[in-house]
């Protein structure tokens, strides 16, 4: 084979990117081209008590514009010799770009779960106990799940999470604790967990769960779904560049290379950041 096939290239990498991923249930994903986002929200009014007869005070309305630049980019490249390029098959390319969306995709939930520092605070006394970081166990799982919705309720978000619903990424070891407290829960939750184990998006005490092995390490997210964005440049989102005779390792070769990446920026958004926690973990 002498010419990638460019189009079908692409094709396959844009169906392995439209796959379902945590990464977009839990986020609000805006795909736009514009470098600045910006996302303006208003004061909001002030309640006031009175007596028939009496003035009132009147607050004026001022807009609070939120911007953030989506500067951050993550990319997958790979070059192929002529030599190699022309015993190559169809199918073989269409398995390169297929493990390049897979690259992708994992580099985006990496991405967003490197972003604890924009989220609230969670911690061991958020759960009831002494300060320091939530050691994880069957015995206080349903706790951490209970506090979070309690803390969402707190922050004002419950209407929210009504609309949205709830999640929770923890990491292997914490979800198959889990699942062994969903498989010892009576009917019908008990007789699913252990007839089909839990997966991704596992729906248990009204909050979704997910498993990651992406987290930086001590740190859990959860929250409120669609709460913490995050905006995508579309003009480079699922495209594919061909460089001819690239450059590799400061010597250009004979031969064709191949690079995709994805813009993109996380943020937390003034209003939003109380309903979001970084669940801090021992």
């Amino acid at each position: 084979m002498a010419i990638v096939p460019k189009i079908e290239y692409e094709s396959v990498l844009q169906e392995r990117l439209s796959a379902p991923m945590f990464w977009k249930e839990v986020c609000l994903v805006k795909y736009t081209n514009s470098g600045i986002w910006r996302n303006p929200y208003l004061t909001d009014p002030t309640l006031g008590t009175g007596t028939r007869g009496t003035g009132y005070t009147s607050t004026a309305i001022a807009t609070t514009d939120d911007t953030v630049t989506i500067s951050d980019y993550i990319y997958a490249a790979e070059h192929i010799d002529d030599a190699d390029l022309a015993v190559k098959t169809f199918s073989d390319f269409m398995e390169i770009a297929d493990r390049m969306g897979i690259i992708l995709n994992e580099g985006m939930e990496t991405e967003m779960l490197s972003e604890h520092a924009q989220w609230t605070n969670f911690d061991n006394a958020s759960i009831g106990g002494g300060a320091g970081n939530i050691t994880v166990s069957t015995s206080n799982i349903k706790k951490i799940i209970t506090s979070v919705k309690r803390e969402i309720r707190e922050a004002g978000g419950e209407d929210l999470a009504n609309r949205n619903g709830m999640f929770i990424v923890w990491r292997a070891a914490d979800f198959e604790l889990l699942e062994t407290i969903a498989s010892a829960e009576g009917f019908n939750t008990a007789d699913d967990a252990l007839k089909n184990g839990i997966k991704q998006g596992f729906k248990y005490m009204g909050v979704e769960h997910y498993s990651s092995n992406k987290h930086a390490s001590g740190h859990l997210f959860g929250g409120v779904k669609k709460a913490f964005a995050v905006g995508v440049i579309k003009a480079t989102y699922g495209k594919v560049k061909e460089i001819t005779n690239p450059v590799v390792g400061g010597a250009q070769i004979s031969g064709i290379g191949l690079e995709t990446r994805i813009d993109s920026k996380f943020m937390s958004w003034a209003k939003m950041t109380p309903v979001l926690f970084d669940i801090l973990v021992n």
